[in-house]
């Protein structure tokens, strides 16, 4: 144990050329390093797909970070293949104290420059339910210095502070969808919501379909709306199943759909090319 703790660290002080948080920050080339998705309907499946554009980025050379912030059913940890937190460990002990090293909690991944927070699926669900917007930029900001890019898994909770919290302090927004009659709603409920109480919303009005099974579906109505969809990813029952064994579908499947590939691709560089600074 103690030999990978030690891993670990040699790992992250590449990542962050400082021993202890709350030095000097390190600077990215990227504007808008902090990323969100939020589901706006069932069928929609974030983890499915944070975890296979994290390991595209990751792949760019990107330091990456994904948080599951689905803090009552964490799920992206077995999309990733990685071993859960014990009770206690991982997010909530980062959002506790300030004095908590992120080091020992972020979990390294099978896949190169990919790395992991998330919550403890042994968690009490009544032990997240105090947390303040503080403790979320806390955690949101001091993840920002240290890696390149961080994707965060929203829960489509209003009341919860991870879900306002984490809009508040992302860059970028999206939001995915499914072709679901309530889904345009939805969105906008929460964009009207959270403008409500100040959070700016113009960072949360892209929406990326999911799950697309060629229905006849009115996709105006997103633009009607002031949404803009930037991509369509169609159902990949394999990807589905290879996540079952922890294994990525645009990694481990030697046949990748092409329509999924090239809407990934989209966001890959969308995330990327069209956000670095000069």
């Amino acid at each position: 144990m103690d030999r990978e703790k030690r891993s670990i660290r040699q790992i992250f002080s590449k990542i962050s050329p400082v021993d202890l948080l709350g030095s000097e920050v390190q600077s990215s080339e990227l504007i808008y390093n902090v990323v969100s998705f939020i589901s706006s309907s069932d069928f929609c499946d974030n983890a499915f797909l944070i975890s296979n554009l994290g390991f595209l980025l990751a792949q760019k050379g990107l330091y990456t970070c994904i948080v599951d912030f689905k803090v009552f059913y964490p799920n992206i940890y077995l999309f990733l293949d990685v071993p859960p937190h014990k009770k206690s460990d991982g997010l909530i002990k980062v959002l506790k104290s300030d004095k908590v090293d992120f080091r020992e909690e972020i979990q390294p991944t099978k896949f190169s420059n990919l790395f992991l927070l998330s919550p403890s699926p042994q968690d009490l669900i009544e032990e997240y339910l105090d947390f303040t917007f503080d403790h979320i930029d806390h955690v949101i900001n001091n993840l920002k210095q240290m890696f390149d890019i961080v994707l965060i898994d929203v829960p489509n909770n209003p009341p919860l502070e991870f879900c306002l919290g984490a809009m508040k302090s992302s860059h970028i927004g999206f939001f995915t969808a499914a072709e679901r009659l309530e889904c345009p709603g939805n969105i906008i409920k929460l964009l009207d919501f959270a403008a409500s109480i100040g959070i700016s919303t113009s960072k949360f009005t892209s929406v990326i379909l999911m799950n697309m099974l060629d229905l006849t579906f009115d996709y105006k109505v997103f633009t009607d709306a002031g949404l803009k969809i930037v991509a369509c990813l169609p159902l990949v029952k394999q990807g589905y199943a290879r996540a079952l064994d922890g294994r990525l579908y645009v990694k481990d499947n030697p046949m990748i759909n092409k329509y999924f590939d090239k809407h990934m691709d989209t966001l890959v560089k969308l995330l990327v090319d069209g956000n670095k600074g000069g």
